[in-house]
């Protein structure tokens, strides 16, 4: 029988890696995996009680609040409130970023980002839904509250990102600059596990995941692309089978583990794009990176995006190196052709 290794127990195993380090980030990511066991424990009772569907509000990205959204904010939210290894918090439900007041908490090192419950508009026909999060250190003077530029910083600053899936299994994927591991919730001993030790996307896959429902208000590169990936070439293995879950976290998991591109591309009618830098594509462009993958916005790297405000958004390219690399050049010289 192969040895069990808990998520704590491979945290402190880890701890090593970070001679500055003196706890609490050890402290602040078993907060996050407790809170994501509350979240997990309500989504699967989500149709046995009244926590499914539409709140009625609209949060500030301008969608319909699911209860669910709400729940998993607040769980998430009280986690790091009472944990108080962190300053402050920022969350894609709320308007703006929540300076923690307590003496300790103003002492903390971090800041974290997240998004609590990302695909919720899939709660009601019950797909995978997920959490993403990322921490910073913090630029700010300690013993102070947080301010906003602790938030706005390059992906390139992060200290750990990663996210939580809620799936037929429930996962933990978190990387700190030092590779990807996986953590499945055994729910009998309620622990996370690691299952998935040191994950390296494929260079390349045969999943393109897109909305094609929206290409004719595309780049047009990116409808070569898609050409591209539906070509008949048995040498590269293409056609390449298209693949959209419509949940962020549950396409760019199962691309992870079984190489592929996900693209949620600018459009006309969203010339910023529709995912959120801060919350979104920052903490998993750091996974697709730390697993040997890549992320762009279809024209620049993720990371080295500066953010100018919380809800920011961007396109986004991220999956396996190739593929991302490919669908780079098509966008590129589509846009040289155009010009000439």
């Amino acid at each position: 029988m192969s040895k069990i290794i808990t998520l704590n127990n491979f945290i402190l195993e880890r701890q090593k890696d970070f001679p500055f380090a003196t706890g609490e980030l050890t402290n602040l990511l078993n907060d996050i995996a407790i809170a994501s066991k509350i979240v997990n424990r309500d989504v699967n009772r989500a149709g046995l009680v009244d926590i499914l569907g539409a709140k009625g509000d609209v949060n500030v990205q301008g969608e319909q609040q699911q209860k669910l959204d709400v729940i998993a904010d607040e769980a998430f939210i009280r986690a790091f409130r009472s944990g108080e290894e962190v300053c402050g918090i920022a969350s894609e439900e709320n308007d703006d970023f929540v300076a923690f007041d307590s003496e300790k908490s103003k002492n903390g090192k971090y800041v974290v980002v997240f998004d609590p419950l990302d695909g919720s508009s899939n709660i009601d026909v019950n797909v995978s839904i997920g959490t993403i999060f990322s921490i910073y250190r913090r630029v700010s003077q300690p013993g102070t509250p947080a301010i906003l530029e602790d938030f706005l910083q390059k992906g390139t600053e992060q200290v750990a990102a990663g996210y939580v899936l809620y799936g037929s299994s429930t996962m933990l994927v978190y990387t700190t600059g030092k590779g990807v591991n996986g953590f499945t919730l055994d729910p009998s001993i309620g622990e996370f596990c690691l299952s998935h030790p040191d994950l390296k996307t494929p260079e390349t896959g045969r999943i393109y995941s897109i909305n094609e429902g929206n290409l004719d208000r595309c780049d047009p590169g990116l409808t070569d692309y898609v050409k591209y990936c539906r070509e008949e070439d048995p040498e590269s293995g293409r056609p390449y089978s298209g693949r959209y879950i419509g949940s962020l976290v549950a396409d760019f998991h199962r691309n992870l583990i079984q190489g592929g591109v996900y693209i949620y591309p600018t459009t006309n009618n969203f010339p910023e794009g529709r995912l959120r830098l801060v919350y979104e594509c920052n903490p998993l462009a750091m996974i697709a990176e730390q697993s040997g993958g890549l992320a762009t916005d279809g024209h620049q790297r993720v990371l080295d995006i500066e953010p100018t405000h919380l809800h920011q958004r961007c396109g986004y390219y991220a999956g396996s190196k190739k593929m991302v690399e490919k669908s780079m050049s098509l966008l590129k010289n589509k846009k040289a052709s155009l010009t000439v």
